[in-house]
C-alpha cells in the first residue's frame, strides 16, 4: 500500500521517466525491436483501461448518461468548435497532402481511451467520459468521412476503412468496460473479484508507464528518420493544446459545469484518438505514408501536453 501511495504521489515524474527511457531505447536499438514493441501497445492499453474502468462507480453511469448538459458541451466542443479550430490551423501547414491528411485524421477524432486516465489524475469526472465514450466513438465514425470530404475532397474519404475504428472500440472500450462492470458486480460476493480490483488499482501507474513506453519506443525511429518532414507541424499541435485548454474552460463555464465535469470536458476537447487512427493512417495508399508519422508525432506531443494539463487545467477551472 505504501508503494502504491508513493507511485501515485510521484506519478507525473514516473511518466516523464518512462517517456525518456522510451526515447533512449527507441533511438539506440534496432528498428525491428521497435516494430516488435508496437504489438504490445494494444494489450497494454486495454489493461490500463480495464484498471481505469474499475475505478469508475458503474452505478453512477446512468446519472452521467442523463447529464444532458455535459453531453451537449462535449458534442459542441468536439464536433463544432474543435473542427473550426482545425480549419484555421491547417491553413498554416506545409503544402503536402499527406501531412494535411495525417493532421486531419488525428485532430478531428476525440479520444475515448487514455483521456479517462489523465482526467482522473487531474481530478476530473472520469465517469462522465466513460459514459460519453460510446457516443463519441460512434459520432466520429460517422463524421470523419464527412470532415475529410469537406477538408480534402471526395477522393480520400473513399479510401478510409472504418474497420480499424470498430476493432479499436471493441478491444479498447467495449471489452475492458464490460469486464470491469462484471468485476465490480461480483466484488460484493467473491473475494477473487475484490482482490482483482485491489491488484489493478495498484497497477494503474505501472500500466500507464508501460503504455507510454510502448508507444514512444515503438515509433521514435520513424519520427527521427523523417523529422525534417514533420517538424513544422509540432507548433501546430502545441497551438492546438493551448487553444483547446482555453476554449474547453470557456465552454465549461458557458454550460455551467462544476469543476470535475469542466475538467473532463477540457480533456475531452483536447485529447485526440491517435492510437485508434494510427491503423487508419497506416492503411492509406503509399502516397500518404507520411500521414502515419504525422499521427505518431501528435501522440508524442500529446503525451507531454497531457502531463502539463493535469496541473494546468484544474487551476484554469478553479480560477475561471
Amino acid at each position: 500500500m505504501r508503494l502504491l501511495e508513493t507511485a501515485e504521489k510521484h506519478q507525473i515524474a514516473l511518466y516523464l521517466a518512462a517517456i525518456g527511457a522510451a526515447f533512449a531505447f527507441g533511438v539506440f536499438t534496432p528498428e525491428t525491436t521497435g516494430e516488435a514493441i508496437e504489438h504490445a501497445i494494444e494489450p497494454v492499453l486495454a489493461a490500463l483501461l480495464f484498471a481505469t474502468f474499475l475505478q469508475v462507480p458503474f452505478l453512477d453511469l446512468a446519472a452521467s448518461l442523463r447529464d444532458a448538459r455535459f453531453l451537449a458541451a462535449v458534442l459542441v466542443l468536439n464536433f463544432v468548435l474543435g473542427p473550426a479550430v482545425v480549419l484555421v490551423l491547417v491553413q498554416l501547414l506545409p503544402s503536402d497532402q499527406a501531412i494535411l491528411v495525417g493532421v486531419l485524421l488525428v485532430l478531428l477524432t476525440p479520444c475515448i481511451d487514455y483521456v479517462i486516465v489523465f482526467t482522473d489524475v487531474a481530478g476530473g469526472s472520469a465517469e462522465h467520459l466513460v459514459a460519453a465514450a460510446p457516443l463519441l466513438m460512434l459520432l466520429q465514425l460517422l463524421l470523419l468521412p464527412i470532415y475529410l470530404y469537406l477538408f480534402v475532397g471526395p477522393g480520400l474519404a473513399e479510401v478510409v476503412d472504418p474497420k480499424p475504428f470498430v476493432r479499436a472500440f471493441v478491444v479498447l472500450v467495449a471489452v475492458p468496460l464490460t469486464l470491469a462492470a462484471l468485476t465490480q458486480g461480483l466484488a460484493s460476493r467473491f473475494t477473487a473479484a475484490r482482490t482483482l480490483e485491489t491488484v489493478m488499482a495498484a497497477l494503474m501507474v505501472p500500466l500507464m508507464m508501460a503504455t507510454l513506453f510502448a508507444v514512444v519506443a515503438s515509433q521514435i525511429s520513424d519520427i527521427t528518420s523523417r523529422f525534417a518532414d514533420v517538424a513544422a507541424i509540432v507548433p501546430i499541435y502545441l497551438t492546438w493544446f493551448v487553444v483547446m485548454a482555453g476554449i474547453g474552460t470557456v465552454v465549461g463555464h458557458a454550460f455551467k459545469l462544476d469543476p470535475p465535469r469542466s475538467i473532463a470536458l477540457t480533456f475531452s476537447g483536447a485529447t485526440r484518438n491517435s492510437l485508434v487512427v494510427l491503423p487508419l493512417a497506416l492503411a492509406l495508399p503509399e502516397e500518404y505514408s507520411l500521414a502515419a508519422i504525422v499521427v505518431v508525432t501528435q501522440t508524442l506531443v500529446e503525451l507531454i501536453a497531457m502531463i502539463s494539463y493535469t496541473r494546468a487545467v484544474p487551476r484554469l477551472t478553479v480560477t475561471r
